[in-house]
């Protein structure tokens, strides 16, 4: 059992068979909606939510939840992983990605037009997942989360390749992109679980995982190796994503201002070992660490029974695990 793995069960474990039960009803439930894509997309639609994912969003969910809420609980999970991964698969087309997670890409094994329809398909069933439970508020929250993530994606587009991203761009898109569903998780656990007024705390709390889990992802973008991350080590580098590693690193080797858009896999990586060299990816770390201390510090604030508090501590620290 590797590190990741062995914090996951942690947490289930301070979650209690309450926690692994609602998990199950979500699987199946995913299961569910990844049939109904009809023969063109069942397939795909499957793959991807299948594909090896963690479900921390999904957990975040019933964590923040006051105990059992039923069907509308499950749904909200569900149609926040829908969410999830159907970013995942525009994202791919966007970047022309072939592996995520060490598997090969809908837009790989069945390209751009059926990767695009995947994507779509999944998007409108999270929301006709959420809907069905009838709180306009829960669907304000994740609404408010896919269009933010919407705008993640262009600022991602306008930045690549720039020398001039500043880390305080850099945290905002993360926050757009990564953190804002994480925040969202938060809230519809809050909103659905019978904790309405802990949902704007709570939803705080996602917010910095989620940016501690995005730049945490990106400095194990540089660092690899290619099979913990299930793609090519530096491909934020090939698609021209300008991460906080690069841009620590350049305010330390003038040289890496410039990075040119054809390179290939072996430079990218050589220019990882640049990265590396400046001590930028300890900075990164570190920073991402800070915001990991202060999502747990404002756990003690908030008025949640023990259990809860130790289970949503432990899915922090995962966030820290799968980089170590």
């Amino acid at each position: 059992m590797n590190t990741t793995q062995a914090q996951l069960g942690a947490v289930l474990a301070a979650g209690g068979p309450e926690l692994s039960r609602l998990l199950e009803r979500t699987e199946a439930r995913l299961a569910e909606v990844a049939a109904a894509g009809g023969p063109g997309l069942a397939s795909h639609a499957t793959g991807t939510l299948f594909a090896g994912g963690k479900r921390i969003r999904p957990i975040l969910v019933f964590l923040c939840a006051d105990g059992d809420a039923g069907e509308r609980l499950v749904a909200a999970a569900s149609a926040v992983e829908l969410l999830h991964m159907a970013s995942l698969v525009h994202d791919d087309v966007l970047d022309g990605a072939v592996l995520r997670r060490g598997k090969p890409t809908v837009f790989a094994n069945g390209g751009r037009l059926a990767a695009t329809a995947t994507g779509d398909l999944l998007f409108s069933r999270a929301f006709a997942e959420l809907a069905a439970g009838g709180s306009v508020e829960a669907v304000r929250a994740l609404s408010a989360a896919s269009s933010v993530l919407a705008r993640g994606e262009l600022m991602q587009r306008a930045d690549a390749w720039s020398p001039d991203v500043t880390p305080e761009r850099y945290l905002e898109r993360c926050r757009l992109k990564t953190a804002s569903l994480f925040e969202a998780a938060c809230r519809l656990g809050a909103l659905l679980g019978g904790r309405p007024g802990l949902a704007a705390p709570l939803g705080c709390f996602g917010e910095r995982v989620g940016l501690a889990f995005q730049m945490l992802d990106d400095v194990l973008d540089v660092a690899g190796p290619s099979e913990r991350t299930g793609k090519p080590r530096g491909a934020d580098l090939l698609d021209g994503t300008v991460t906080l590693p690069l841009i620590l690193a350049r305010g330390r080797d003038e040289g890496l201002r410039s990075v040119d858009p054809s390179l290939d896999a072996a430079q990218a990586a050589a220019i990882c070992d640049r990265i590396a060299a400046t001590g930028a990816l300890d900075e990164a770390r570190e920073q991402a660490l800070a915001r990991v201390a202060e999502a747990k510090r404002s756990l003690g604030e908030m008025q949640l029974p023990e259990d809860r508090r130790r289970a949503l501590e432990l899915v922090a620290d995962g966030v820290v695990a799968r980089y170590a």
